[in-house]
């Protein structure tokens, strides 16, 4: 049986001190600042980086170097065979295709993943991955049914200020501004390779219930129903929110009398998201079982 190691990056949410827990490596994603580079959880906390959103800083995002993702490859194969590497989306980030190119060097040893994940629905296929490779199962087929099951998860952001997507271009001005006035709620969806517009919201309320809607649907049309929590098909759930930690536990609350018995579990969105989306934001997820 290959000895395999499990790689993904901080876009997962899984930082470095649960990294070491669960027997995972995790690329820190670089940042710059007013012409410095910082590596998420290392040199850059959340509350350094959403203090200086809101304090109107430029924050650009960037994919590791080739030589940083290298050197930690290189490091993990003196003491495994073979690495499976689950970069954020390819839709959202060009460090996936680098991560395949690079891949080449190395004679099959590294199998990278492109699935079309990010946040908690990339921590859970690392999850997976560690399970699969406990198993004894070879890197490429890990590799392969991580690919056979990219679709069968999304997620659905509620955002709670317009001001940043303005900021990005993703809105104009005009309808930013209307948009503040309606107090308007947009929610956005991260399925596949894309984040797109999804559905709008008059209110934080309202945005939750169109989450709970599309996640249903999304489980049923997938599953064929909403399985009962010790259900073996039971899907995951996650909640993941970009500094709202108060309000993320309290819909947890409210989402266990629709998912009784569901665990379900919360974590920081990606700062890679929060850049674009600013804080206050919520989203509801659902991932396939595998194992």
């Amino acid at each position: 049986m290959k000895k395999v190691a499990i790689i993904t990056d901080s876009n997962s949410g899984i930082t470095q001190m649960a990294a070491k827990e669960l027997g995972i490596y995790v690329l820190p994603m670089p940042f710059t600042m007013e012409e410095k580079e910082y590596f998420e959880d290392i040199s850059l906390t959340q509350e350094q980086f959403y203090e200086r959103l809101e304090n109107d800083t430029d924050i650009a995002t960037s994919q590791p170097a080739p030589e940083a993702v290298t050197k930690l490859w290189d490091d993990v194969l003196q003491e495994y065979e073979e690495i499976v590497h689950i970069p954020m989306s390819s839709g959202l980030s060009g460090s996936c295709q680098t991560a395949m190119l690079l891949a080449e060097d190395y004679d099959g040893r590294v199998a990278v993943v492109n699935n079309q994940r990010i946040s908690v629905t990339q921590r859970q296929s690392a999850l997976d991955a560690k399970k699969m490779a406990a198993q004894g199962r070879s890197a490429a087929e890990i590799a392969e049914v991580l690919m056979e099951t990219k679709m069968d998860s999304s997620i659905y952001i509620m955002v709670d200020t317009l001001k940043y997507l303005k900021k990005g271009g993703r809105v104009t001005p005009a309808a930013a501004a209307i948009g503040e006035i309606l107090r308007i709620k947009p929610v956005l969806q991260i399925h596949g390779e894309k984040l797109d517009a999804f559905a709008k919201a008059r209110n934080m309320k309202a945005a939750k219930t169109i989450m709970l809607n599309a996640i249903r649907k999304d489980m049923t049309d997938n599953l064929g129903t909403i399985p009962a929590a010790d259900d073996e098909n039971a899907p995951w759930l996650a909640i993941a929110h970009t500094r709202n930690e108060e309000e993320a536990f309290k819909w947890r609350e409210e989402l266990a009398q629709e998912f009784p018995g569901y665990e379900i579990h919360i974590d920081p969105l990606s700062l890679s998201i929060a850049c674009h989306i600013g804080p206050g934001a919520l989203a509801l997820t659902w991932t396939k079982r595998i194992i």
